[in-house]
């Protein structure tokens, strides 16, 4: 078998292969990765092909005798690239595949900003039937037309796919600086969008913790999942037949309660709320169909979560960098 992967040196994708070229079901799977920017370390089981998504003739370069294809390259608030590269690429990769004689199994990482994820209101859990609402920006708007793409080619070809709709994804300490006031705030909005700057530098000098509300004044509810549970959940669905046409909401079994967080930080860090009101909706991701089908079940709760983001020593060498919604 060889597995096609685009975004390999990306978050799941660096933590995706190791872990891949580890698990004895995949001991005679080799590995091509298309990596445009950064290159992989040389490895036995893995060929590097570099280029862009935007070029058809990498894509079919990429493609020669792959079994399977795993797809994680994304393109974020950049208008300038979002056609040619996110939806272009992706448009040539399933080309590629339906005349492809190998091709057995595509398999497409999402995002849950192709429900809106605090954006935009539902009436009960997010389901794998919900509507898709994208909020403002092109690259919620790209996740959106990625699974119809990919749901789209299922129909007309009868392809063998596969989307694992995942939402804020968090490694090391992500979780410590999505809390965090001041510069180095992960992720987004900035706060600066929520309070006033003489209020988030006393809350960043007395160490607080933020408490978010919904605009119904509840403690906002936003789903995460941890990457070593995304990458289980990708092992699972690899090659299997449960996942045949399927999409799947991959997320923690219970979305991020901002209240139930304040109160560990505070027990375990001693950290005094900070209560901030919102505009958001409170959404639950739900995730039971991929626990029923895939047999999959995510090991990284909101008290694991807190305990390895607070003891994880991020090297100097290694810079976070995030700046669109979520």
């Amino acid at each position: 078998m060889r597995l096609l992967i685009t975004g390999a040196t990306g978050k799941v994708g660096q933590n995706f292969l190791p872990r891949f070229l580890a698990d004895e079901r995949f001991a005679d799977w080799q590995v091509v990765a298309l990596c445009n920017n950064r290159l992989l370390d040389d490895h036995d089981r893995i060929d590097c092909i570099r280029g862009s998504l935007s070029d058809r003739q990498t894509i079919s370069r990429a493609m020669q005798d792959v079994t399977h294809i795993l797809h994680m390259a994304a393109v974020k608030e950049s208008p300038d690239l979002v056609i040619d590269v996110a939806i272009k690429g992706l448009f040539g990769l399933l080309e590629e595949m339906r005349q492809s004689p190998d091709a057995r199994q595509f398999i497409l990482i999402g995002g849950d900003c192709s429900v809106g994820h605090i954006f935009h209101h539902y009436d009960g859990p997010v389901t794998e039937t919900s509507p898709r609402r994208a909020y403002q920006g092109c690259y919620a708007l790209t996740k959106v037309l990625e699974e119809e793409m990919l749901e789209q080619y299922q129909i007309q070809y009868d392809l063998n796919g596969c989307c694992l709709r995942a939402p804020w994804i968090m490694e090391k300490d992500d979780f410590r600086f999505v809390l965090k006031f001041g510069d180095e705030q992960f992720g987004g909005p900035p706060w600066s969008q929520l309070i006033s700057g003489d209020d988030e530098r006393r809350f960043m000098e007395e160490n607080r913790v933020p408490l978010l509300t919904d605009r119904d004044g509840a403690p906002l509810l936003r789903n995460f999942v941890h990457v070593s549970d995304l990458v289980e959940a990708i092992l699972c669905a690899l090659d299997a037949p449960a996942a045949r046409q399927q999409l799947f909401n991959i997320a923690m079994n219970r979305p991020v309660n901002y209240a139930e967080a304040a109160a560990l930080l505070q027990e375990k860090q001693g950290m005094r709320a900070a209560d901030i009101k919102t505009p958001y909706f409170s959404n639950w991701l739900d995730n039971s169909k991929a626990r029923q089908l895939l047999r999959w079940e995510p090991e990284i709760d909101l008290d694991r979560m807190i305990d390895d983001a607070w003891a994880y020593q991020r090297p100097q060498n290694e810079p976070r960098k995030i700046w669109y919604p979520g």
